[in-house]
């Protein structure tokens, strides 16, 4: 990679700083931020007023945890390598963040099972329901951006062909802002799911 080509990576326009995605994701992080927190603040109130007993997070939502710490890993992977123009590293990135997204929405799914198996439904008690919907809404933030990893695996195998094409993907900036844009989403999306297990440990612990 050329010094040339390094400081074009580098120098990010300013005009970019402003660009709706930028404006829109930050509102879209701070919309998301605050339904948890309203629905964080009402399972406490519910357990105070109706004196619930707390749900137990299982075991697998804790090692959830570590898949998608991994997943973050290998999405930050993916926006170094396209930083250093690495074709086939940027790809087979993309390639591990989908697949460890997929198993945390699978290992996901079988933690809810063992609940259902421990007769712990979504209508068992307030604490079971919103563990429920909390960890749904969760669940549903991973679904809304795996389309988005796709689309970008899909466009990097379909215009990486030859080393024309390739020099344009690497060069585009509005593509350079949406994968850092996908990467901070991610990131976000970890830091949520380790509060949501230490906001409802600590309420198991407080009976």
């Amino acid at each position: 990679m050329t010094p040339e080509s390094h400081n074009y990576h580098s120098e990010r326009p300013r005009s970019m700083t402003l660009h709706p995605y930028n404006i829109f994701l930050t509102l879209t992080l701070v919309g998301i931020t605050v339904l948890f927190l309203a629905f964080s603040a009402a399972y406490i109130y519910s357990r105070i007023q109706g004196k619930t007993p707390p749900v137990k997070v299982p075991f697998l939502f804790v090692l959830n945890t570590l898949i998608l710490l991994g997943s973050s890993y290998t999405i930050n992977m993916a926006k170094n390598a396209y930083k250093t123009d690495d074709t086939e590293g940027y790809q087979k990135a993309l390639i591990y963040t989908i697949i460890l997204s997929v198993f945390f929405m699978l290992m996901q799914g079988i933690g809810w099972k063992m609940l259902i198996d421990q007769n712990v439904s979504i209508q068992s008690s307030n604490a079971a329901g919103y563990l429920y919907v909390i960890s749904g809404m969760h669940f549903a933030h991973v679904i809304a951006g795996l389309p988005f990893l796709l689309l970008f695996l899909y466009t990097a195998k379909k215009q990486m062909v030859e080393p024309v094409s390739v020099l344009v993907y690497f060069s585009d900036p509005e593509k350079r802002l949406k994968l850092r844009l996908l990467t901070i989403y991610w990131h976000f999306l970890d830091i949520l799911w380790i509060y949501l297990i230490v906001f409802f440990y600590l309420n198991y612990l407080i009976q």
